[in-house]
């Protein structure tokens, strides 16, 4: 071995030696630094024809492994998409307060019904009258701030999604960018672990933000996809878009998050999306905040409903002058036919002695007022015409109001033994001509249609359908045109549910036989989920569209808990409240409403207890129960969904700890394993500097001998 050979050999051996030690210098310095990967320098040994010739650093890599990596970015993913959405259902559980305190929403539930029965006990005290009216405006006004603030939270993710999306499209530049320098280096066989490790830690970022697969790129760097298969990095930056909605509401519709890759069309981004933060705000937005709003609004709308149902079988002393019913979104003609039973409309002085009296005997499309036989289309000219003058009977907008005459008041009772009956309510209660409480807005959608009613919309106008994964991911719009026809429900739903031009791919609309509900019955495995994005009908002549009379989507369902009110007049006079019961046995010239007649707040607060067809509702299938049932269930359901996704929070988190621990122990700096090496490669650049020192003793020998 020539003395240029070993000069060779020591030199390779103190780069080497000195390249070993700059990478045990930068672990030994990032011992604490978080997210730091271990460097490891490949030391490889050098030959020349068969014979070694010294020792080289081949590449400086980092210690990372790719199944530990990925655990570890899925566990992330998963802990911030369980996180978010325990973090958000854990404020909307707040919203209702204490279910076992006083001061709650469920217990003013109980309050408001209780209060009833301690006004029954002295109907005529009017302070014990302002209390119930008090709690009972307390309760649908907190129902309405609890609603707003649903809508707050669902507000709040979506701005907190369109962030997210924000921050996403900036790490995957950065990442793309550190792929360039990675691949830099790594064509001219330089250092590429400072970049490296930088982009992972931009990796594990990303993570927390979406689920993603990252695999290593021949020419260095990473190429990274979603969990779908979209390119996000490694041939170019994708982009991500999102617009947010801005101010939310129950009917607001979302747009979807879209994704170009490099090169590539426009995709959802949703699709196929199953962790991160962004799905986690997603679900939250989209399902479980929607869910309870929808049912906090079919629970507050039996409150009313049975409230009403109370109040319109009395009347108050004195009689009111008019009453004014609520908006029934059909034609008279529609909403008379279908009732059967008797009952009396009667107009009283203010003394409670019946002045006029208009008997009606329902019978499916026919009656008869006072005896004489009439049709839904003339039943106003008849009834006006049996009224004498007493009072007039008129139907606006699809409201229906009777007005008496003079200081004269209308009161109204049905028949102890023939009640009147549409759809489970008595003719006073359906058209809510004394309705305790009012909304500005359709609220019941059990309004006895059939397949013979008139639908009363023009043809030609359109509903477009959305269509969505449970998970809230964009399957795809309808558009369907009110047909042309006889008007008929049975023409609208065979249209609706076309499998051509309707919505008969994904479900079908159904028109309950017993209530006249209309509902939307998704088909396939899992279902699809139904909602409005764009609604142009107008029903004549009540003026709602066909999303408001039938409630089409959990937002038009969940907007009904926004509109309740105490009825302006007896909020600004308790006296006015229905608690008397029309004797319409009493003789001619008796008095049939007494002042001291309290056996409606009876009726007020067993409302609670009646028994009352809920709908189905944010994953709750309804059925016939009390209120104080449901209100429990619901209160039962928000609480268990809040523990569940605790405990989802809490058992991600554990995970993601558990599996960032793992890859710590591989990927992190230990000083005792670096102050080992630390000491071999200065031994070793020892060694290769005294080679250094005898080659030169050796040359100088050589030298002198010559």
């Amino acid at each position: 071995m020539s003395l240029s050979s070993i000069m060779n050999i020591a030199n390779s051996g103190l780069s080497a030696a000195q390249t070993q030690l700059r990478v045990v210098s930068d672990n030994v310095a990032n011992v604490n630094t978080p997210g730091y990967v271990r460097k490891i320098a490949e030391q490889v040994s050098l030959t020349t024809e068969g014979v070694g010739s010294g020792v080289e650093v081949a590449r400086v890599r980092l210690a990372t492994d790719r199944f530990l990596q990925s655990a570890s970015l899925n566990a992330s993913a998963d802990s911030n998409r369980q996180g978010v959405r325990y973090e958000l259902y854990d404020r909307i559980q707040t919203l209702f307060g204490d279910p076992g305190g006083n001061s709650g929403f469920f217990s003013q539930v109980d309050a408001a019904f209780a209060s009833f029965a301690t006004m029954a006990e002295s109907a005529g005290s009017s302070p014990l009258r302002q209390e119930a009216l008090f709690k009972v405006e307390a309760l649908f006004d907190e129902s309405t701030r609890i609603s707003a603030q649903i809508q707050s939270v669902r507000e709040d993710a979506d701005g907190r999604i369109q962030t997210a999306v924000e921050k996403a499209n900036d790490l995957l530049q950065h990442i793309e960018t550190l792929n360039v320098d990675i691949a830099r280096a790594t064509v001219i066989n330089g250092d590429a672990s400072g970049a490296e490790t930088q982009q992972a830690t931009l990796i594990s970022q990303l993570a927390e933000l979406m689920d993603v697969k990252v695999s290593q790129r021949s020419n260095g760097g990473v190429s990274i996809r979603s969990s779908a298969g979209l390119l996000l990095a490694g041939q170019g930056a994708a982009t991500l878009e999102y617009r947010g909605a801005g101010a939310v509401n129950a009917e607001s519709t979302f747009e979807d998050v879209w994704v170009t890759e490099p090169g590539g069309q426009k995709r959802s981004f949703t699709d196929g999306l199953k962790s991160g933060e962004i799905k986690g705000l997603l679900e939250l937005r989209d399902v479980e905040a929607p869910a309870t709003a929808e049912r906090l609004a079919e629970l507050i709308t039996r409150v009313a409903d049975e409230l009403n149902r109370a109040h319109n079988a009395n009347a108050s002393v004195p009689a009111p002058t008019t009453l004014t019913g609520r908006n029934v979104g059909q034609t008279l003609e529609t909403a008379l036919t279908g009732f059967n039973g008797q009952t009396t409309i009667a107009v009283t002085n203010t003394s409670g002695v019946i002045q006029a009296r208009a008997d009606i005997v329902f019978s499916g499309s026919s009656m008869t007022v006072n005896g004489v036989g009439t049709t839904p289309a003339n039943f106003l000219t008849t009834l006006n015409a049996q009224l004498g003058g007493a009072a007039t009977a008129s139907f606006t907008n699809g409201v229906l109001s009777l007005s008496a005459t003079g200081t004269n008041g209308v009161a109204i009772a049905d028949d102890a033994t023939s009640p009147s009956n549409k759809a489970g309510r008595g003719f006073s209660h359906y058209f809510g001509l004394n309705d305790l409480v009012t909304t500005d807005r359709m609220a019941l959608y059990d309004v006895g249609l059939t397949a013979a009613s008139q639908h009363g919309f023009t043809p030609g106008e359109t509903v477009t359908f959305r269509f969505a994964e449970e998970g809230g991911a964009r399957l795809r719009d309808l558009t369907v045109a009110v047909p042309a026809g006889t008007g008929t429900m049975s023409e609208l739903l065979t249209a609706l549910n076309s499998p051509v031009t309707g919505v008969g791919r994904y479900g079908a609309f159904v028109l309950d036989g017993t209530t006249g509900a209309v509902t939307f019955r998704a088909s396939g495995s899992p279902p699809a989920v139904v909602s409005v994005a764009e609604d142009t009908t107008t029903q004549t002549p009540s003026g709602v569209s066909l999303t408001e009379l039938f409630g089409i989507g959990s937002g038009v369902r969940s907007s009904r808990a926004d509109g309740f009110a105490l009825r302006t007049d007896i909020r600004n006079n308790p006296g006015k409240l229905a608690l008397a019961q029309l004797n319409l046995g009493v003789a001619a010239g008796a008095t049939a409403l007494s002042a001291g007649d309290g056996r409606g707040a009876l009726g007020l607060a067993d409302a609670g207890r009646r028994s009352a067809n809920f709908q189905a509702a944010g994953g709750s299938v309804g059925g016939t129960q009390s209120i104080a049932r449901y209100s429990a269930d619901l209160s039962g359901d928000i609480g268990a969904r809040a523990a569940a996704s605790k405990t989802r929070a809490e058992s991600s988190q554990a995970i993601q700890t558990e599996a960032a621990a793992r890859q710590s122990a591989y990927e992190g700096v230990n000083l005792d394993e670096e102050l080992v090496k630390m000491t071999t490669y200065q031994q070793a650049f020892n060694a290769s500097a005294r080679l250094i020192q005898s080659a030169k003793d050796m040359y100088d020998v050589l030298l002198g001998m010559v």
